[in-house]
């Protein structure tokens, strides 16, 4: 064989291989451009402002272009069941979600024990991520958690206390034993009540069943009963709001859902745009932004609501300057 010879088969050995490698590499990239993401939504229970961080969730994965079919949802609801947290985050692990979204904090602590620092896990709307030991801190939360952060703007939830029930002096504050969140804003709100003069009166459930005995003692011993963003008590506002409605009892809440279903006002963060951050996030996860660097965003603007139809029940006078911004932002509930 001569060597002109040798010299055009080298060629053609070194084109064919060109040629392999550089289809290989294509290969793989369609294979990665295919590929659809598994997501698990785990939310703590069914009311209204968690509906609403869902909702806010899906669209901002819409956003980064997880929509259809280029993603793959499983939406899990744990109806407040200890039980179900811990077989919901396990179902995620066994079908090897890509990314995991945690809707209030014992679905996130349940979604970060599985995950035991491997997948990420997005938080959406928890409350003091830091204290409640999902997050080193928020600048760097350190590991696979990272997400948004719903933080109540309680001095001015304090304000509107102040501006609706003037002469009230007894302030009753309730919240659930096992929600961090709720205790963590109750027992602060305490605080600045009582640093404002207030007589503050903290009472506490164990579950939803016990809303009705102790808002029924509550009713009978404070001027005005403050909801903080608290999970149990959000489930259980119709039945806080029967007892206290009977003994003529205003509720000041903290979410604009709980105003709907009674409450007379407050200055809501949007739980939507909540979800819409974290959906946000999750997509960038998705695309491969690490977690363990990635700020928590919290969210701590917000707008006056008020729901005129309760005022009236009670007899209270709302200041007009309160009731046009509210009906300048369309949150009036009449």
């Amino acid at each position: 064989m001569n060597k002109r010879l040798i010299t055009i088969i080298v060629v053609i050995i070194a084109f064919l291989g060109v040629a392999f490698v550089a289809t290989g590499k294509s290969a793989q990239q369609v294979k990665k451009q295919n590929y659809i993401p598994t997501v698990g939504i785990l939310q703590l229970v069914t009311h209204p402002a968690l509906d609403e961080i869902h909702r806010g969730i899906v669209a901002g994965l819409k956003k980064q272009g997880y929509t259809g079919n280029k993603i793959k949802i499983d939406y899990q609801n744990a109806q407040a069941n200890q039980a179900n947290l811990k077989t919901m985050s396990q179902k995620f692990a066994n079908e090897n979600a890509d990314l995991t979204l945690g809707i209030a904090t014992p679905a996130a602590l349940s979604l970060a024990k599985t995950a035991d620092g491997n997948s990420p896990v997005i938080l959406a709307g928890i409350t003091d991520p830091v204290g409640s030991g999902l997050v080193k801190t928020g600048q760097r939360p350190g590991a696979n958690v990272t997400g948004t952060s719903g933080d109540s703007p309680l001095e001015q939830h304090l304000n509107v206390i102040k501006q609706v029930v003037p002469k009230a002096k007894k302030l009753g504050i309730i919240y659930t034993t096992s929600d961090h969140g709720g205790e963590y804003n109750a027992k602060r709100m305490a605080q600045l009540a009582k640093s404002a003069g207030y007589d503050v009166h903290m009472y506490t459930i164990s579950t939803t069943n016990d809303m009705q005995q102790v808002a029924e003692t509550m009713a009978s011993q404070v001027d005005v009963v403050y909801a903080p963003q608290d999970n149990g008590v959000a489930s259980a506002m119709k039945t806080l709001i029967n007892i206290t409605n009977k003994n003529n009892v205003p509720v000041i809440p903290a979410v604009n859902t709980m105003v709907k279903d009674g409450g007379v006002a407050t200055i809501s963060v949007s739980q939507y745009d909540i979800g819409y951050q974290a959906g946000i996030m999750a997509g960038q996860g998705l695309k491969g932004k690490d977690t363990a660097t990635y700020p928590v965003k919290t969210i701590t603007k917000g707008d006056i609501v008020i729901n005129l139809k309760q005022a009236k029940l009670l007899g209270l006078h709302l200041p007009e300057d309160m009731i046009k911004t509210a009906e300048a932002k369309g949150e009036v509930f009449k």
